[in-house]
């Protein structure tokens, strides 16, 4: 995500995070991705946090995910007392359909979330290597004929 770019979100403030829940923070490129893949998945997206840098994301999940969470490039932390999360908002807000995000199913959107930004990564690399060689070729003479 580039520096300028805005994490949407709601104005009001994270007041009354549901408790109790655990948090699952990641990057907020990461997760974003996997905030649109669960909106697509029959598993669903409960509510999501950001923090006010724009710099990560937070998926309220069921209390003790935080004891086995183990996934990598992101956090999980327990959150037992109802109430503020200062410096944050409701990138998702809470709602009756979904109270929080299974963890199992936001595990396999974070891996599938990770993939797709490698990928992309990987692609716009490769296109930058190739139009740099590109540049370099246009300068010289062909000697080979």
């Amino acid at each position: 995500m580039a520096e300028t770019e805005k994490v949407p979100h709601s104005p009001a403030a994270a007041a009354g995070v549901p408790a109790p829940c655990d948090l699952v923070r990641v990057p907020s490129r990461q997760g974003l991705e996997a905030v649109d893949i669960l909106r697509f998945s029959s598993g669903g997206v409960g509510p999501v946090l950001h923090d006010d840098t724009g710099a990560s994301l937070a998926f309220l999940v069921p209390p003790g995910t935080a004891d086995a969470w183990d996934v990598p490039g992101s956090s999980c932390c327990c959150r037992t007392e109802e109430g503020e999360a200062p410096g944050v908002g409701w990138l998702v807000p809470p709602h009756t359909d979904t109270a929080v995000t299974d963890p199992a199913v936001l595990r396999a959107a974070l891996g599938e979330a990770a993939r797709m930004i490698r990928l992309v990564d990987g692609y716009h690399q490769q296109a930058a290597h190739q139009q740099a060689a590109e540049n370099g070729r246009a300068g010289r003479p062909d000697l080979t004929g």
